[in-house]
């Protein structure tokens, strides 16, 4: 009879669900620092590199995209693998999309993306530029779920993708809010800290200007943004871009761009509704008039109605300007970090020399390997004769070799 051992429960449960948070945490919820991504976007990019479906070829069956994932990488369900991978392509969603998704994807009106049997995927160059070098030992791989395959613990990643395309996440008892940034201000940003890295966060600052999203919008130069650049945490608030139009002796309000991660259908609905109880009477009509890649949405108003007075309504009761909460929270191997702007920078450049270094103790190895060859093909070479009359001379390739 085994042993009993003799255990408070409160300690063993404190115990398990430590255990459970840790990997819910790091395993499925919060994206690594240094390459960006979460586990399950990591898989499947990986297994899209693996399989051949790059920009360069023709696109594939999401779903035989979505059956190599679970089946190889990530036994976590479908419809989890699916939504990232479509959400991996949505322009709406990321300043720059690692998938180029064909069919329906969605759209920022909420639809849901087609069946995963009706759409065709491949990888975008930038994902590529993801993935690059990881046929040189540049970082390590580790053993799937069964022991069967093996995937990279992390991608060699060129690009600084955490802050260029923004992540975000519910795990237990944390959640990450982390906002897309301009690639250029960003590259400025970490050639600064490459070529002074004592530089502080204030200067690093001054290469970017803050968020920026790819729905558009404006931000306000808070001191709650400011601080999530300093320490991490802090909040953004992005109010759309409307212009002002004449529509015969009325004004006409037209949104043309509106806050990250607003659902313009129900901003429209959310409008309308103002209107139909009275809370806006000078509202006489919306109208969704977008078309693919093209938002504008027109509020007509009623003859002689304030127009500022009518978007400060707008920005007040509607999600045409809203806030967001930051908290630059993420993953280095086992650990829970929260980064401002330099230790960001700083984890990347770190992680991009690591993964140099690897691949070039790989190419050492390999020209080594194959320094014997040449040196032997130089005395060849240098006595070429002779080497001739032995090829002729022998029985056989075995006994010229």
């Amino acid at each position: 009879m085994p042993d009993i051992i003799d255990m408070p429960i409160e300690n063993e449960m404190q115990s398990d669900y430590i255990d459970y948070a840790m990997s819910v945490i790091i395993s499925r919820a919060l994206p690594d620092a240094r390459d960006g991504l979460k586990p399950v976007q990591r898989r499947i990019l990986y297994s899209m590199h693996a399989m051949g479906n790059t920009h360069g070829h023709p696109t594939k069956k999401s779903a035989r995209i979505v059956g190599d994932v679970m089946g190889k990488y990530h036994p976590h369900g479908d419809t989890a693998i699916y939504d990232t991978l479509t959400r991996m392509a949505q322009t709406f969603t990321m300043n720059h999309t690692l998938v180029e998704g064909q069919g329906n994807m969605g759209s920022i009106d909420g639809d849901p993306p087609a069946a995963q049997r009706y759409t065709e995927v491949r990888l975008q160059t930038l994902a590529e530029d993801m993935l690059v070098d990881l046929d040189k030992e540049a970082v390590p791989f580790v053993p799937n779920f069964d022991n069967t395959e093996t995937e990279p613990e992390i991608l060699p990643a060129k690009i600084p993708n955490l802050l260029l395309n923004g992540a975000s996440g519910i795990a237990v008892a944390v959640a990450t809010s982390i906002m897309p940034h301009n690639l250029r201000e960003l590259c400025n940003a970490i050639l600064a800290y490459i070529e002074n890295p004592e530089i502080g966060n204030v200067e690093l600052i001054k290469h970017i200007q803050g968020p920026d999203f790819p729905t558009g919008g404006v931000i306000f130069n808070s001191e709650s943004l400011i601080s999530s650049y300093l320490t991490g945490r802090g909040s953004v608030t992005i109010r759309g871009v409307t212009e002002m139009e004449e529509n015969g002796h009325r004004n006409r309000i037209v949104i043309t761009e509106i806050p990250y991660t607003v659902n313009k259908a129900t901003m429209v609905e959310q409008i309308a509704l103002l209107a139909k109880e009275k809370k806006l009477p000078e509202i006489s009509g919306v109208k969704d008039e977008s078309s693919k890649g093209d938002i504008r949405v027109t509020i007509d108003l009623k003859q002689d109605a304030n127009t500022e007075y009518v978007l400060n309504m707008l920005y007040k009761h509607t999600s045409l300007q809203l806030t967001l909460p930051i908290a630059n929270i993420a993953v280095i191997g086992k650990r829970l970090v929260t980064l401002n702007l330099k230790q960001y920078i700083k984890i990347f450049v770190e992680h991009r020399i690591e993964v140099v270094k690897a691949r070039t103790r790989y190419e050492l190895r390999v020209a080594t390997d194959r320094l014997h060859i040449v040196d032997g093909l130089v005395i060849a070479v240098n006595d070429i004769d002779n080497t001739i009359n032995i090829i002729k001379g022998s029985a056989d390739t075995k006994e010229a070799t």
